[in-house]
């Protein structure tokens, strides 16, 4: 009998068993909504993230003879991949859905988005020095982890990681994974309580903004070859050209380098692929059904992927001082770019909460943003923000840890 329940609940806790589940709850628990709030796709985060404190009180327990394991560094290796192709799926769509009218409406006006990237990660690196000057028992490679996942900002830990080793990444690892909950649940809230407190009237604001953002995108010339009928094809060839692109090691000092990561490049691809439409006679056009359905695919495999071992270092490591910074490496940024947008920039409100989406490089948010905004067409300030924004947090990350 006892052989026949761990068999069972073998299988029940297998690794596909558990992140289909964790999407099945964390979808019922974003659709709860609060005086007009509610988490949306980001209620897959915090499952996740409780998936990952029960994994650290319990890693594994015994059914007889059996062992069933819950967490292990082949499971952790796991999840990293599940985050990995989430990623690459979600920045992805976003760029070939930009990328129609990326390139086509980019002008002087669209200077606002690039000097928002470097504001927003300016503002959250100069809170990390302060915190740091005011504290001593908060290391440089703490703050370096708390600042990237604050701004839920993978290549950039990954930058900082590479800058050190030994106790110092692991130090940075936990700092990534004490600021990341807030890092991403603040933006998500942010997106959607602003509109609220401006009153704005979205279905109106929408309208405006849709039509102020109309352009014609041509028609490819000549007859052109469909090689599958979901468009499968094009999106791949954008993930894999992205990856390339994503690749390159750009050489910054101290034998450090810099490289856009998988998450930049593939924004990067889809961008290309989504502005040409076509590679000589090859079709790459996708429908828009088929982009919705591999940004939200990719979202929600994102944050299962990134929220479990998230969840796993938050607890092994947490201090209420270190969640604080944490927070306030979040708010900081957030609230003044915001405040700068507004007033010195002078953009619309989607325009506004886009880049600082973008800058704030918070993939859940744009999610969160776009449902709330009723339009994927706020996709483009994110697009034109978070290449520069993704630039300066992983150059920020590396000084952090290397000269602080």
């Amino acid at each position: 009998m006892s052989n026949y329940l761990a068999s069972v609940c073998s299988s029940a806790l297998s690794f596909i068993f558990v992140v289909f589940a964790i999407g099945v709850i964390g979808y019922l628990l974003g659709r709860i909504s609060i005086k007009g709030i509610s988490l949306g796709t980001a209620g897959v985060l915090v499952i996740a993230l409780c998936y990952g404190v029960l994994c650290q009180y319990v890693p594994s327990f015994q059914i007889g003879a059996n062992t069933i394991t819950l967490w292990s560094d082949k499971i952790k290796g796991n999840f990293g991949v599940v985050s990995n192709i989430g990623t690459a799926l979600f920045v992805t769509a976003v760029g070939l859905i930009a990328g129609p009218k990326f390139f086509r409406t980019f002008n002087k006006s669209s200077i606002a988005y690039l000097a928002l990237g470097v504001i927003v990660i300016a503002l959250g690196t100069l809170t990390a020095v302060i915190c740091v000057k005011l504290d001593p028992n908060l290391s440089p490679n703490m703050a370096a982890g708390l600042l990237t996942g604050g701004l839920t900002s993978t290549p950039g830990f990954s930058a900082a990681k590479e800058a050190v080793e030994g106790f110092a990444q692991d130090e940075i690892s936990a700092g990534y994974g004490i600021a990341y909950l807030y890092g991403v649940l603040g933006v998500v809230l942010f997106v959607q309580i602003v509109p609220k407190i401006m009153k704005v009237d979205i279905a109106a604001e929408r309208e405006s903004f849709v039509a102020a953002g109309s352009v014609t995108i041509p028609e490819p010339k000549g007859e052109l070859v469909h090689v599958e009928e979901f468009g499968f094809f094009p999106f791949f060839l954008a993930v894999a050209f992205g990856c390339l692109i994503g690749a390159i090691k750009i050489p910054i000092g101290n034998g450090a380098y810099f490289s856009l990561g998988n998450s930049g490049g593939t924004l990067i691809g889809g961008l290309i692929i989504g502005h040409f439409q076509h590679i000589g006679k090859l079709d790459c056009r996708i429908s828009k059904q088929t982009l919705n359905f591999m940004r939200e695919l990719g979202l929600v495999l994102f944050l299962i992927g990134a929220g479990v071992p998230g969840g796993v270092n938050f607890v092994k490591n947490v201090r209420v001082s270190y969640f604080i910074y944490g927070a306030i490496m979040t708010t900081v940024p957030m609230i003044v770019g915001f405040v700068i947008a507004k007033y010195v920039f002078k953009l619309s409100i989607f325009n506004n909460l886009g880049s600082i989406t973008g800058g704030m490089t918070s993939t859940p948010a744009l999610g969160t943003l776009i449902a709330t905004a009723g339009t994927d067409e706020v996709s483009a300030a994110y697009a034109a923000t978070y290449p520069l924004a993704l630039v300066s947090i992983v150059l920020a990350s590396k000084i952090i840890v290397m000269f602080l």
